[in-house]
């Protein structure tokens, strides 16, 4: 569904789809059209985050009523300034978060600040606190607003870093330290103290209404961190901190709080039952009651759904072969169902802010064929308005429909997938993809999925298998994570491959391997446990070598968690690609951003150098200023295309 404003906002937000219809790699590596968005309080305006060139951004602000005025609130470079995300403060202005990757030599990490903007722009403000070259060490998180304080203007609750000062031959001198809580005015940036700073603090939760709730506490042991957060809380009225959990996040153990409700005086948080992660209710009143809202028997929960500024809980959300939402709110059931059914090819309605009355509510309706569809429903009138859709650039692409599927694994194991074959094909003796998530811990879901959509237009057969080691199916699946346990994982990406050949979906003399992060890792481990089995292998930004990675984490906070991530022993060198590369007989491709936090360059540079010695020299593109997701719709639209070209040669297409 189309209006005026859509239309509108499609020619502002990119080039005409016409101009991508001849070139698939242009069109389906186009950033998304909206990065973010939210509503006014009032109902009557929208603010939305579109990409620019590069990984540069804009801050637009819509006037939904009269002629729709739109104003260019906030820009980014891109070089490093980008925009996160953006939330009104009033009818009148906003905080925006901007970060970037900064570098020092070999080190990379991302920095981020807090500004505030009114919706035309005027009046910018950084809410974080600012550092001066007398400041004891950087401060590379700005901290975060937690809430729009209501009724209260511009004023915001801030959590902001504190770092200590000296100036030497002077008695200047700075001493707070640690992570604190302020109530700030956006405007003149007058603060009143909320949360005095503590040191080991890395966390706040408050409660939509004022309040700071909880606190978070990291423990760190000989200045390293354990993976343990303390968490506290405050009872109504007081300010003394009284224990609540201890939360081990690197093995998910104890009760992690996420969102407080203020009707029962509680806070809803994730916890195992029976392996697998569960919603509980903890009450906040000195009590420690303890009660279970929601589990579910196949995978885990995995996030409570909110509504408005008050982030006001209203469901619970799990994916089983498909995401799902367990409505509290029995109101919104019934119109995610009405809405689901009334709107054409659309499978899921998310309702992504509301006003503060919630009489009127943002939503986004998609499918595994329909990339996201922006609308604004106003609940008393119940009219539906559309307003943009997600991708402009694929109107006149036939999208490919999303197919659960099962693999059986050597060892007789059901492993769950996704299937996109191309449209209009018979499915039979295909060119085909297994495209192995990233993470390890995450996994894939249903619907549009950008890259297989992508190698779909281009006659593949694409498989995404949630292979063990895989997060959201609880404890047993995981196992000791893709790392320790990477022959299972490894595995079940083969065993993907073998699949699509027994079934007759892949013609074997054309299957090949494209992973990204993890997935990266996973094609090229396949190359070496499975070499002939896929006859090219795509990695995007892959970790290459484990021993290598436990060392890039000398010198840092959490290197202990990363070398019990990964582990030791022999599986260090007989599960490192890097260390196997003479075992890779299939041609190689690999990309990679510079500029990568999560996974260093030199882990990517180092498999080139083996594939040479080897004999195997690979292709490799190596991209300068971008970071581990290649936000640039123009570096996206070339990894496609060379992608979509070294394959084809590869597999004779």
């Amino acid at each position: 569904m189309r209006g005026a404003f859509s239309v509108l906002v499609s020619f502002i937000l990119s080039t005409s789809a016409s101009a991508q219809q001849n070139d698939p790699a242009a069109a389906f590596g186009a950033r998304e059209s909206i990065e973010q968005i939210s509503l006014s309080p009032d109902g009557t305006k929208i603010a939305y985050i579109a990409p620019n060139k590069g990984q540069s951004s804009q801050l637009f602000t819509v006037d939904l009523n009269g002629d729709g005025k739109t104003f260019v609130a906030l820009s980014s470079s891109g070089k490093p300034d980008r925009l996160g995300r953006c939330g009104w403060i009033s009818n009148t202005r906003l905080a925006c978060n901007v970060y970037g990757v900064i570098s020092d030599n070999q080190d990379r990490s991302y920095m981020s600040r807090v500004f505030a903007v009114d919706a035309d722009g005027k009046n910018l403000k950084m809410l974080s606190n600012r550092q001066t070259g007398t400041a004891n060490y950087m401060a590379y998180s700005g901290g975060g607003v937690l809430e729009a304080l209501k009724g209260d203007g511009n004023r915001v609750l801030m959590a902001r870093i504190y770092v200590p000062e000296e100036k030497a031959g002077t008695l200047i001198n700075k001493t707070q330290e640690g992570f604190g809580v302020d109530a700030l005015d956006s405007v003149t940036l007058r603060a009143t103290r909320v949360v005095k700073p503590v040191a080991d603090a890395v966390e706040f939760l408050s409660d939509g209404q004022g309040q700071v709730r909880i606190m978070g506490l990291g423990d760190y042991r000989a200045g390293y961190n354990t993976g343990i957060i303390k968490y506290r809380y405050r009872p109504i009225g007081s300010d003394s901190w009284t224990p609540l959990s201890d939360y081990d996040f690197q093995n998910y153990i104890g009760f992690n709080p996420a969102n407080i409700e203020v009707a029962s005086n509680s806070v809803l948080g994730f916890e195992k039952l029976d392996g697998r992660t569960a919603v509980y209710r903890v009450k906040l009143d000195g009590s420690g009651e303890k009660s279970l809202v929601f589990k579910h028997d196949q995978v885990d929960v995995d996030q409570i759904e909110t509504i408005g500024r008050s982030r006001r809980p209203v469901g619970v959300s799990y994916a089983t072969d498909r995401r799902y939402v367990s409505y509290f709110d029995k109101d919104l059931e019934v119109l995610r169902t009405k809405l689901e059914k009334a709107l054409p090819n659309i499978d899921q309605v998310s309702f992504l802010d509301s006003s503060e009355d919630e009489s009127v509510l943002l939503l986004m309706a998609s499918s595994d064929t329909v990339p996201g569809d922006y609308y604004l429903l106003d609940r008393k009138t119940n009219k539906l308005r559309p307003l943009f859709g997600a991708r402009p650039e694929l109107e006149g692409y036939k999208l490919a429909s999303v197919k659960s599927a099962e693999v059986t694994a050597a060892d007789g194991t059901k492993v769950p997938a996704y299937l996109t074959l191309p449209p209009g094909s018979t499915g039979r003796n295909l060119p085909a993809l297994v495209m192995p998530h990233g993470g390890p811990s995450a996994r894939d879901e249903w619907g549009f999925d950008w890259l297989a959509q992508y190698f779909a237009n281009q006659g593949y057969a694409v498989l995404q298998p949630n292979y063990r080691g895989s997060w959201g199916y609880g404890d047993e699946w995981f196992q000791q994570n893709g790392f320790r346990s990477w022959k299972t994982a490894i595995g079940d990406v083969t065993d993907s491959g073998r699949w699509l050949v027994a079934q007759g979906i892949a013609d074997p003399k054309k299957l090949a391997i494209f992973g990204w992060s993890y997935g990266g890792y996973a094609a090229l481990q396949s190359g070496v446990t499975a070499p002939g089995l896929f006859k090219a292998i795509v990695a995007i930004a892959p970790v290459t070598d484990l021993a290598q990675l436990r060392l890039e984490s000398v010198g840092y906070s959490n290197r202990r968690l990363l070398e019990e991530e990964i582990g030791s022993g022999p599986h260090l060198k007989e599960g490192s690609p890097a260390q196997n590369a003479g075992q890779i007989s299939a041609p190689v491709l690999i990309v990679h951003g510079l500029n990568d936090v999560n996974v260093n360059i030199n882990q990517s540079r180092l498999m080139v150098d083996r594939l040479k010695d080897a004999g195997r020299p690979p292709e490799y593109m190596e991209v300068p200023e971008l970071d581990h997701y290649m936000e640039d719709s123009a570096i996206r639209r070339a990894m496609l295309s060379r992608s979509s070209a070294f394959l084809a040669k590869a597999l004779g297409r």
